[in-house]
């Protein structure tokens, strides 16, 4: 339960930092996009675990989670797009 807890504090800085990293307007704003990056770094977490970089306990580290926020980010912004 504590790793879900720090992957979804992980996951608001890395929300924070991919929208600074990819400036522009998001479809939904800031709150969206912090939500995004919590997503990311549980995206990071399950995938992590899965191929062994992580153990059991163990939470995305920082670069993992921002890396999963700027994907998730990406493809929100691409899905986004063509509904417009």
């Amino acid at each position: 339960m504590l790793s879900f807890i720090g992957a979804i504090i992980i996951g608001l800085l890395a929300g924070l930092v991919a929208k600074f990293l990819m400036p522009g307007r998001d479809p939904g704003g800031f709150i969206v996009t912090i939500l995004l990056g919590i997503a990311g770094a549980l995206v990071a977490t399950y995938l992590g675990q899965a191929v062994g970089w992580y153990g059991p306990d163990q939470k995305a580290g920082f670069i993992g989670a921002v890396v999963g926020a700027i994907i998730i980010l990406f493809g929100y912004r691409m899905i986004v797009r063509r509904a417009h």
